[in-house]
């Protein structure tokens, strides 16, 4: 029994040597590498205060472009309906002006919103033009957000006016692919069947009209007109 605790004791003296050894070597690796590893460190930390000072700073600018794009929307609201009364044509240039500088500078929402705030003054003008190629700036600048198909319906009005039909097309046709968010895209459907009927194209009217009596079957106003006429144009 003695001999056997003798080797046990061994056992256990040469494990101890060897979680020394282990240690020995780890403390060794550490010392040396001591400023390598503070630097890592450092390194961490510093990357970690500028993600954390990027993220402040950005929802610091977000919150300021919310509410300049606010204060622009009242002034908007107030300008309204003195546009087409010319003493008053300077405020209404200054406000143009205010939006044409901030809605390029802001991407996503404020910045779709001050588009579409510049481009409903240049409708309010009759300045089609201008006012299709703002609501297009608005729908890329408001891509992903609910302003994108918003813009670019009104984009399509704005090129009707001019009696660029297919390009109102093109535009509709991009907000139809909006139908689970958009409320008005069986509108833009409607619309499509009723510029491709104008042009004569009659199988792609009925096309484009059995297109929401199949999308949207429920729709009281929409899915009605066009049935009626799908009738009209079948006879």
């Amino acid at each position: 029994m003695a001999k056997n605790t003798v080797i046990q004791g061994n056992f256990r003296t040469q494990d101890n040597d060897k979680s020394l050894t282990l240690n020995e070597k780890l403390s060794d690796f550490l010392q040396k590498r001591r400023k390598t590893l503070a630097l890592c460190a450092i390194g961490i930390v510093a990357i970690l205060v500028i993600l954390i000072a990027v993220s402040i700073i950005g929802e610091t600018l977000q919150s300021r472009a919310l509410t300049q794009v606010e204060e622009l929307t009242r002034r908007y609201e107030t300008v309204l309906p003195l546009i087409t009364d010319e003493s008053k044509a300077t405020d209404v240039q200054a406000l143009i002006d205010e939006l044409s500088a901030f809605a390029p500078k802001h991407p996503g929402y404020t910045g779709a919103k001050g588009y579409s705030l510049l481009a409903s003054i240049y409708a309010e003008q009759k300045n089609w033009a201008e006012a299709e190629k703002t609501w297009d700036a608005g729908a890329k600048a408001g891509a992903k957000t609910y302003l994108e198909p918003v813009c670019l319906f009104s984009a399509a009005v704005a090129a009707e006016e001019q009696g660029n039909v297919a390009e109102a097309i093109d535009r509709y046709t991009q907000c139809v692919a909006f139908a689970d968010t958009f409320p008005a895209a069986p509108r833009a459907q409607f619309s499509i069947g009723r510029l491709q009927e104008a042009q004569g194209n009659k199988d792609a009217a009925l096309a484009a009209y059995r297109e929401i009596s199949s999308r949207w079957p429920n729709d009281t106003i929409w899915a009605s007109l066009a049935q009626s006429k799908i009738i009209a144009l079948s006879r």
